[in-house]
This record gives structure tokens, C-alpha cells and sequence, in this order.
């Protein structure tokens, strides 16, 4: 029981982590949520937006940050 505390903890810490970075991300004026590939639509009565291009960037990022930290682990 004390190791998924201890997951859970490390977890909560990390998202933490990558909400500050985010909210320095919008302080310092870097486009997330408004890179080229977003997707948005606005129609008379409906409104859609994916953000694909900032999933993509988020999702390299983080694998380049868990490959690290597992080729540190080793």
C-alpha cells in the first residue's frame, strides 16, 4: 500500500509540475491552444476546436521527458 501512495504522490506532484509549465507557457506568450494544425470551427450556431497541433507538441515533449527519465532510471 505504501508504493501506490507513494505513485500517487510522485503523480499528483507531476501534474502539478505540468500545470505550472503551462501557465508559464501563457505568461510568457507561447501560442498553446493556437498553433498551426489547431483545428476550430465556428458555424452559425455550433463552435468545435481540437488542438491538434498542441496535442501533437504536448505529446513529444512528454515522451521526450519520460524516455529521459527512464534512460536515468537504468
Amino acid at each position: 500500500m505504501q508504493d501506490l501512495g507513494k505513485m500517487l504522490l510522485g503523480l499528483g506532484l507531476l501534474l502539478a509540475l505540468i500545470g505550472a509549465v503551462i501557465l508559464a507557457a501563457a505568461r510568457f506568450g507561447l501560442p498553446l491552444g493556437r498553433l498551426p494544425g489547431d483545428i476550430s470551427y465556428k458555424g452559425k450556431n455550433v463552435s468545435f476546436y481540437f488542438p491538434l497541433g498542441t496535442s501533437i507538441v504536448i505529446s513529444v515533449v512528454l515522451s521526450a521527458i519520460l524516455y529521459l527519465i527512464s534512460r536515468l532510471r537504468r
